[in-house]
């Protein structure tokens, strides 16, 4: 019985596998965006890529505890250097993240699993 306890504190601690490509839609103050996610998770460390239609842009400070999900997306939108931090929930196929943008929005959006 202890080695079933063990054997779940275990599997609750190890990260969930974000590995692969991810596709999301949402609506913002400047419109429709789309984007591609490639996330590449090692232990607790996430790496990757955000891709928009303006262009890509390597993910920063990304971490995946459980199925806590966060990163940062940098981006320069008309000259001005813009910090998006990314807080999820990964639950099967999609992760619900809310994402912070610098300090004038906060949107929410749904990131789907590419097949």
């Amino acid at each position: 019985m202890k080695w079933l306890l063990a054997f779940a504190l275990v599997a609750s601690a190890m990260a969930a596998d974000v590995t692969g490509k991810w596709k999301a839609k949402f609506d913002t103050q400047i419109g429709e965006q789309h984007y591609t996610y490639q996330f590449k998770a090692d232990g607790e460390k996430l790496t990757g890529t955000a891709t928009n239609d303006m262009g890509s842009t390597e993910i920063k400070e990304g971490t995946i505890k459980g199925d806590d999900v966060f990163f940062v997306e940098n981006l320069e939108f008309n000259g001005m250097a813009i910090r998006i931090e990314y807080t999820g929930k990964l639950a099967g196929d999609e992760i619900k993240f809310t994402r912070k943008v610098a300090d004038f929005a906060t949107e929410d959006l749904v990131a789907k699993r590419e097949k």
